[in-house]
């Protein structure tokens, strides 16, 4: 899999409890075109698929389940996030080189900052890592 740094929401973060990925995406700002007031609207979701690799690199141990969402917000702080993306992984799947069912970057991405969040259910993990991020394409051994 080929990741730019810049667009990795996590890099073998390790889930020992609910928290939001390591890092954040800035999509940046929005503007106008020449001669329009206003600002164009965004929703990279929409139109040619952008790869999406969630992968687990390490394998969890003593929760229940784990909910990967991603959430987008106007701001950094992810004060009013949105979530356009979740899905709830039972602990016999959470093994290494599993990965949850996302094609892409799904509609509704369109505010400047999205992140994924990770929350755990049940006793909380001792071991669990992630990497994620947009990529080239994922790769499937099929």
């Amino acid at each position: 899999m080929i990741f730019s740094q810049q667009l990795m929401f996590s890099d073998q973060q390790a889930i020992t409890a609910t928290a939001p990925s390591t890092n954040v995406i800035d999509l940046g700002a929005t503007s106008a075109p020449p001669g329009d007031a206003a600002a164009l609207t965004r929703d990279i979701g929409i139109g040619d698929t952008v790869p999406l690799l969630i992968q687990i690199t390490e394998a969890f141990d003593n929760l229940t389940s784990l909910d990967i969402a991603l959430q987008v917000d106007d701001n950094s702080g992810f004060a009013s996030a949105k979530e356009v993306w979740s899905q709830t992984i039972l602990l016999a799947d959470l093994v290494a080189g599993a990965r949850p069912n996302i094609q892409g970057i799904p509609p509704g991405v369109d505010e400047r900052y999205a992140r994924l969040n990770y929350t755990v259910a049940g006793t909380a993990p001792t071991v669990g890592k992630i990497t994620a991020g947009v990529n080239m394409g994922v790769q499937n051994d099929y």
